[in-house]
C-alpha cells in the first residue's frame, strides 16, 4: 500500500445548513471514498483539524476551517518512466516530466507523481508546483522552492506573464490549408466531469497555433495557450479536424482502460520563457524530449 508522507487538505465551506460533523462532510465531499475507509482513517488518528489535533466520528463541523487527512492508495501502478530537473536554485526548481506522470498526487496516483518524486530526489518537502500540465502530456513544469518569494512566481501566471509553447503532433492534415490559426473558444465542464465541451458566449480559451510541417498522414503543430483553461490545446487543435495523436478524450471519448505506455498523448510543454521577478533576468527553458514526429 502506498501511504503519502504530506497530508492532504480540504477547507469545510461556509453553508447556509452545515454538516453536523466533519465525517459527515468528507463522506460527502469525496464520495468515491467508501465510509469504511474514513472510518478507519479517523480511528487512526490519520484525520487532523487545523490545529493539528485528531478529528473524531463526532467532532463538529467548523465552517472555514481546514481538514488534513493521509491519502492511500492500495496497488499503485508504477510509472516506468523518469523526471528530469532542468534548473534549480533558491527560488526556482524546473523539471521535465514523462508522459503518464500526474504532476501532483490525485486518483489513482499518489507516490507515482511528480511532486513526490521530486521531494525524496531533492529533500525539499516544502516543494511546490507553480502550474500543472495534464498527467497525459509530457514537458516543463516549475515549482516553488522558496515559501517567502511563492507569491511573485504565481502572480507571474496569474498575470498572463509566462511565454509557453508546446508541441504536438496531429493524427490527420488540416482540411482548410491555412498554417496559422487564432482559436477561440467558451470551454466548461462536460459530461462526463472530466472532459471539457464548448458552449456559446464569451471566450474564455484562446490558442495560437502554427503549422510546422506535414508529414505521411500526421502534422506537426507550434502551440502557444494565451489563457490557462483545463484541455485547451486538446480541444482546440480537435476544432481544427486534427486531435492530437493518441487522444482517448478528444473529439470523442474511448471507452476506460489502461494505459498504454507505447502510446502516448503526443503532446510536450516543450518551452517557457519569463522575467524574473527576483533576479530580474529573463530566464527560458526547453524541453528535449521527442514526439513521435
Amino acid at each position: 500500500m502506498s501511504i503519502s508522507q504530506y497530508p492532504a487538505k480540504v477547507t469545510m465551506p461556509r453553508l447556509e445548513h452545515p454538516y453536523p460533523t466533519v465525517f459527515a462532510f468528507l463522506l460527502e465531499r469525496f464520495p468515491r471514498i467508501p465510509r469504511e475507509v474514513w472510518e478507519s482513517r479517523i480511528a487512526q488518528g490519520k484525520v487532523l483539524g487545523e490545529d493539528g489535533a485528531p478529528v473524531g466520528l463526532a467532532t463538529p463541523y467548523a465552517p472555514q476551517k481546514r481538514v488534513f487527512y493521509f491519502r492511500e492508495i492500495e496497488a499503485e501502478r508504477e510509472i516506468p518512466f523518469e523526471e528530469e530537473i532542468l534548473f534549480q536554485n533558491e527560488e526556482l526548481l524546473v523539471a521535465c516530466k514523462p508522459h503518464f506522470l500526474p504532476v501532483t498526487p490525485g486518483g489513482a496516483y499518489l507516490n507515482q507523481s511528480l511532486l513526490h518524486r521530486l521531494r525524496e530526489r531533492t529533500g525539499i518537502h516544502h516543494l511546490v508546483p507553480l502550474h500543472r500540465i495534464d498527467r497525459e502530456t509530457a514537458g516543463l513544469v516549475l515549482f516553488s522552492t522558496n515559501p517567502k518569494t511563492r507569491g511573485r512566481y504565481c502572480g507571474l501566471f496569474r498575470d498572463g506573464c509566462i511565454e509557453k509553447e508546446y508541441r504536438a503532433v496531429g493524427a490527420g492534415r488540416v482540411p482548410d490549408g491555412r498554417d496559422r490559426w487564432l482559436v477561440e473558444s467558451r470551454l466548461v465542464p462536460g459530461e462526463p466531469w472530466f472532459v471539457m465541451a464548448t458552449e456559446p458566449g464569451v471566450p474564455n480559451a484562446r490558442s495560437d497555433i502554427r503549422l510546422l510541417a506535414e508529414r505521411g498522414g500526421d502534422s506537426l503543430f507550434s502551440l502557444s495557450p494565451l489563457t490557462g483553461k483545463t484541455h485547451q490545446l486538446r480541444v482546440h487543435l480537435s476544432s481544427l479536424g486534427v486531435p492530437i495523436l493518441n487522444d482517448r478524450l478528444y473529439p470523442r471519448l474511448q471507452p476506460s482502460r489502461p494505459d498504454d505506455f507505447d502510446k502516448p498523448l503526443q503532446l510536450l510543454a516543450r518551452r517557457l520563457r519569463f522575467k524574473d521577478p527576483i533576479s530580474g533576468n529573463w530566464l527560458e527553458f526547453q524541453s528535449e524530449r521527442a514526439l513521435l514526429w
